[in-house]
């Protein structure tokens, strides 16, 4: 059921025009430059993917691309969900912002990142909406644990 709700989620969707316009594009129209941004993209890259594989470890059987809630899935506080609400979403930032620095330069590793931010910010407000209605405890988790960004 999870696989069909997320062939059917636009958010999914976009997801992937996304990853894939900053995965294409980068390369093709601003291409290779060598420089210090490069290895600063690398780390990016590598925590952003190691990010995503902790917090989907941490989801368990509750994970899924679509917005919609897996039924029958629990409301996840542990791993980097203890950090922010939503970790899988900050792992492809820091990987997209990572591919835009090492395959362009600063600025299309900028724009990279700040075009996926607003995206997944948007896709997790849209996610909270239905994950308030699931979850009970929702609420005070959204209280307790930054959406995106970790605080500092």
């Amino acid at each position: 059921m999870e696989l069909r709700q997320a062939v059917r989620d636009p958010w999914v969707w976009g997801q992937l025009m996304l990853i894939g316009a900053i995965g294409a594009g980068v390369p093709l129209l601003v291409g290779s430059r060598p420089g210090p941004h490069r290895a600063v993209g690398l780390v990016l890259l590598i925590t952003g993917a190691a990010v995503v594989g902790a917090a989907a470890h941490a989801l368990g059987r509750s994970l899924t691309p679509s917005v919609v809630p897996v039924e029958g899935g629990e409301l996840v506080e542990r791993g980097p969900y203890r950090v922010v609400r939503h970790p899988i979403y900050l792992g492809v930032i820091l990987a997209l912002a990572g591919w835009g620095l090492i395959w362009g330069t600063w600025w299309s590793g900028l724009v990279s990142g700040a075009a996926a931010l607003v995206w997944f910010d948007r896709k997790a407000t849209a996610e909270e909406r239905l994950l308030l209605q699931r979850f009970p405890g929702y609420a005070a988790y959204r209280r307790r644990v930054p959406k995106l960004l970790p605080r500092m």
